[in-house]
């Protein structure tokens, strides 16, 4: 007895003896393929053995964009990337022009948003056209193109963002200026954009830009669904997919707010289907969600009890929401940010505002017309200033569906994620010369007139066919609000307000954007006494 209990005492002590050695010839391995990586030096992040640039991303999730620049700074503007084992994920991240239109142009057909892209916002967008790809993207994206450069959207559009501007806006600054309490600017122009965008484009006012800045379920449910798909981005999918399967953590977060979100349109949905049949026309209705209806009860019945044409608009909703809601707001932030840093900038725009005020003989308005915003050029070039360095999306994603060539020889392996930088894009000397990381609005300006860029060295609003059809909703949008605050109100960052970006799809400053604001002096008049019309 005590001779086999001996015996296997022995085979244990080989056994742990066995399992320690092929342990430490597993950690000289690991350390080996650490050392030689370092010593290679090749340009660009570290590629870790079996986590591959996992720990370099980790190291840096603090100033993740700022990491990717200075890495595709090192690789003159590509790399290659290979992620976690068996997480699936590889491929490039570059910021050259000619590979950028490569993907969104010449090529087109081999780099769809893919598979990873899409089974992330397949919860919550479903197969909306900012998920989609192929026909169903082109049918969708024909429907709406139609509609939103429409003069009866264009119209209807500016008119909500005058209203809400008058209305809402103006009244909301008035009460912070009035207490000189300190408030949350992006979370205001978060409510901005989310009104306005929900009423020209879907005919509803979720109300979020009250006085009391209220919390709208329906809004909070979408800000939640969007941030927890957002989670999925950054972990493995066996970690997600688990956690969904389970209903547990950010996962189940994740699907009551979507509950929440899809009841609420199914509902809109269902109302304007049934009050556009009893009033048999659109009559005053402008906004998109009514005008694609009325067009697809021409093709196919609008039936309000079939699921599928319900779901079919709840897509349509969602996607505009998400694609209308956060751009416009986000790039809003940094700019009153950035020009309190450039106070000339502001002088500047200042000025053009009060001239354009003197042509028009008419000191007693604060909203402009269509004409007097497209004449702002010196602010437009400071808000496509502010986004060329502060993009509000940062960095987009294809997926390679077959093996391919970058223009500069880069080879991408079927089911590669392709990563172009839009961030470090607007801070390459190679695209926009030495003082590319410099403010300055003047380089969008010649002989006076805006001058628009290459549209695939400066991707804000994408490019190629997928080019944004809101860009110039986007920019009458931007212009109203900046214009009408600016010649009102004097914004000031709190000095000891750190910010930093989100690392999100969308670049949300971190901490929001602390400020108080003050009355503006015109002469002897203050901008608060004049009259609101």
């Amino acid at each position: 007895m005590s001779e086999a209990s001996s015996m296997s005492l022995t085979e244990r002590i080989y056994n742990h003896l066995c399992l320690f050695d092929v342990s430490l010839a597993l950690l000289g391995l690991f350390v080996f393929c650490c050392v030689r990586e370092k010593l290679a030096k090749k340009p660009g992040p570290t590629t870790w053995p079996v986590f591959g640039v996992t720990p370099e991303f980790f190291f840096n999730r603090n100033d993740v964009y700022g990491w990717v620049t200075r890495c595709l700074k090192t690789c003159r503007g590509t790399f290659l990337y290979r992620g976690i084992w068996l997480g699936g994920s590889y491929g490039a991240v570059t910021c050259v022009p000619a590979n950028v239109e490569y993907m969104l142009k010449t090529n087109f057909k081999n780099f769809p948003k893919g598979v990873f892209f899409n089974e992330r916002f397949n919860d919550l967008l479903e197969d909306g056209i900012f998920n989609a790809d192929h026909e169903s993207w082109k049918e969708q994206r024909r429907i709406i193109i139609t509609e939103m450069h429409s003069t009866r959207f264009v119209e209807h559009s500016f008119q909500t963002t005058q209203d809400l501007v008058r209305e809402k806006l103006l009244n909301v600054m008035e009460s912070f200026a009035k207490s000189q309490e300190a408030f949350d600017l992006q979370d205001v122009l978060l409510r901005l954009t989310f009104d306005n965008i929900c009423i020209a484009g879907l005919g509803d006012n979720p109300g979020t830009l009250g006085s009391d800045l209220p919390i709208v379920p329906f809004a909070q449910a979408f800000e939640e669904a969007t941030e927890s798909t957002l989670f999925r981005f950054m972990i493995p999918p066996f970690v997600w997919k688990t956690m969904r399967f389970l209903d547990v953590g950010y996962e189940k977060g994740l699907r009551k707010a979507v509950e929440v979100v899809h009841e609420f349109v199914d509902k809109m949905v269902v109302e304007r289907i049934c009050k556009l049949k009893e009033e048999r026309t659109l009559g005053n209705r402008s906004d998109v969600l009514s005008r694609i209806i009325e067009i697809e009860s021409h093709h196919k019945k609008s039936n309000e009890k079939d699921p599928s044409i319900v779901k079919f608009f709840r897509q349509f909703c969602t996607s505009f929401i998400l694609a209308g809601r956060d751009t416009s707001s986000v790039a809003l932030t940094w700019f009153f940010w950035v020009i309190q840093k450039h106070p000339e900038v502001e002088n500047k725009i200042i000025r053009e505002v009060r001239q354009i005020l003197r042509q028009r003989g008419d000191h007693q308005t604060s909203l402009f017309t269509v004409k007097e915003l497209n004449d702002m050029v010196y602010l437009q070039a400071a808000l496509s200033e502010t986004m060329r360095l502060y993009p509000p999306i940062p960095m987009e994603m294809k997926q390679a569906t077959e093996d391919d060539v970058f223009p500069d020889g880069t080879f991408l392996s079927k089911g590669s994620r392709v990563y172009f930088a839009i961030y470090a894009m607007g801070r390459m000397e190679s695209i926009w010369g030495k003082d590319c990381e410099v403010f300055r609005p003047e380089r969008w300006i010649q002989a006076g007139s805006f001058v628009s860029d290459d549209q695939f060295k400066y991707v804000v609003f994408n490019a190629g066919p997928r080019l944004c059809l809101g860009k110039t909703f986007a920019y009458l949008q931007m212009k109203t609000v900046a214009a009408s605050v600016l010649m009102r109100y004097s914004v000031k960052v709190d000095p000891d307000h750190v910010v930093v970006p989100r690392v999100t799809t969308t670049l949300y400053m971190k901490h929001g954007l602390k400020v108080t604001i003050s009355p503006r002096t015109l002469g002897e008049k203050t901008h608060v006494q004049l009259e609101k019309r």
